[in-house]
């Protein structure tokens, strides 16, 4: 894996990923809007933790992989059960769910080789 040039940029971008995920996961839930999808919330779950995997995946080599895709499981597993505690969010498996998929799609995509997108920024931003 090359090196990237701007690793403190990328890995303060990826800290507030985590804490944007964290706050929105805590703060009281906005109305979607309804656009026919039934599951929409689980997409957003999905995507949400795909990007913070693929995001993580970016900016570490290979062999720690698998130390984020466990710690992004249990941030989403834990803040699900947070929710539940809290009063004005609920608890929801399908969540659970979509998170650990968004994680384990983010982990295969990385295992697949889609792990070097911000190289390649860095190569065009860096001419």
């Amino acid at each position: 894996m090359e090196p990237l040039q701007r690793s403190r940029l990328w890995w303060g971008l990826g800290y507030l990923l985590i804490a944007f995920i964290v706050v929105v996961s805590l703060v009281p839930a906005p109305d979607l809007p309804d656009l026919g999808i039934d599951w929409l919330d689980k997409l957003l779950h999905f995507a949400a933790y795909l990007v913070l995997m693929l995001w993580f995946v970016q900016i570490n080599p290979p062999d720690r992989y698998g130390f984020w895709m466990r710690m992004f499981i249990k941030m989403g597993l834990a803040l699900e059960i947070v929710q539940g505690m809290i009063g004005y969010r609920m608890f929801d498996l399908w969540d659970m769910g979509a998170n650990v998929l968004g994680v384990l799609a983010g982990w295969g995509l990385g295992r697949a080789g889609v792990n070097r997108i911000l190289v390649k920024v860095e190569e065009v931003w860096l001419r």
